[in-house]
């Protein structure tokens, strides 16, 4: 039994890595597929409609439907474009799959305003974009299945403050539209995909050395976008995410939303939403001198610094 069978879906970043591999399962469990990716090179620039046809081609050589698409999600009207390419060719729309994504990682003492604002625009502008022109849709036909790449990266990355905020505001986004259209019989959820794609492989690596010495500190928090050293090759394929990922597409899965999985490797996980871990309380206001006294034995009690504090340099940054 196919699961998707006379389902249209969208799939953005859908030229490569990850979106690729979702495209194609898709098309196997019987979806009719809009392929969509711009061809760009990893920080936006270059534009090729060849990867795109490519992906169209290996699904409908297995006997799979498929159309490619090369309009950006960044731009509104650009992103409205996508929808359309899919009601002309399918006539409605019941899945998203929003995989584009862009890097220009930094530090924040030496990003640029471009380079903030560039990796918002196409993350999460990106996101609204085709998740209220896909919505309109859906709610029309009181069905839809809408899956958004966020990342844990926003759980804190040393160096991509611009797409880790990008990346935790889908989370909140995506938890938000939950609420809102759940009566519409839309599921909403994130995923933190992972493995060796062509983001991955683009990290210095002077940056994995950083974020791995600062991830060994850190307790009770999974930031991990790659399988460990001791498993195989194999895990580490971007393949694995599709399985995962287009469950979450199928009828079944419709009572499971505003969820954020963990999709890397082997694995699958649930992360839980933010929470209330300790309190402290009286009555009335706090003082500064109070909580100076409190914090370090309450609240604050086993949070260090996952960095050792270094002497300053004698070297002068140049903003």
């Amino acid at each position: 039994m196919r699961r998707l069978e006379d389902r249209v879906a969208i799939v953005t970043g859908a030229g490569r890595g990850i979106g690729k591999a979702v495209a194609e399962l898709m098309a196997e469990e019987g979806a009719k597929v809009v392929v969509n990716d711009l061809g760009s090179n990893l920080d936006g620039s270059g534009l090729s409609k060849q990867p795109a046809d490519e992906v169209v081609e290996q699904i409908k050589e297995k006997g799979g439907e498929a159309v490619s698409n090369a309009d950006s999600v960044s731009e509104y009207n650009s992103s409205k474009q996508i929808i359309d390419c899919a009601l002309d060719n399918y006539g409605k729309l019941d899945i998203l799959v929003n995989c584009a994504g862009i890097l220009r990682d930094r530090m924040i003492f030496n990003m640029t305003e471009e380079e903030w604002d560039s990796v918002i625009q196409v993350h999460l502008k990106g996101t609204f974009n085709m998740v209220k022109h896909s919505v309109e849709q859906m709610v029309l036909n009181r069905y839809g299945r809408i899956v958004l790449c966020a990342s844990s990266s926003g759980l804190g990355s040393s160096g991509q403050a611009n797409y880790a905020a990008a990346k935790e505001g889908i989370v909140g986004f995506s938890r938000s539209l939950a609420s809102e259209l759940l009566e519409y019989g839309i599921s909403v959820n994130s995923v933190y995909p992972g493995g060796a794609t062509r983001m991955t492989a683009s990290i210095p690596q002077t940056t994995r050395d950083l974020r791995k010495a600062m991830d060994s500190k850190k307790k009770g928090t999974d930031t991990q976008e790659m399988p460990s050293s001791d498993e195989p090759p194999e895990a580490s394929n971007p393949e694995n995410n599709a399985p995962k990922m287009v469950y979450l597409c199928t009828e079944p899965a419709g009572e499971i939303t505003g969820q954020v999985f963990g999709t890397f490797g082997w694995n699958m996980s649930l992360y839980s939403p933010r929470h209330v871990t300790h309190s402290i309380n009286k009555v009335g206001n706090w003082s500064i001198e109070e909580l100076s006294n409190i914090l370090p034995i309450s609240l604050a009690k086993e949070l260090t610094n996952p960095m050792p504090k270094q002497e300053p340099k004698e070297k002068k940054w140049t903003f």
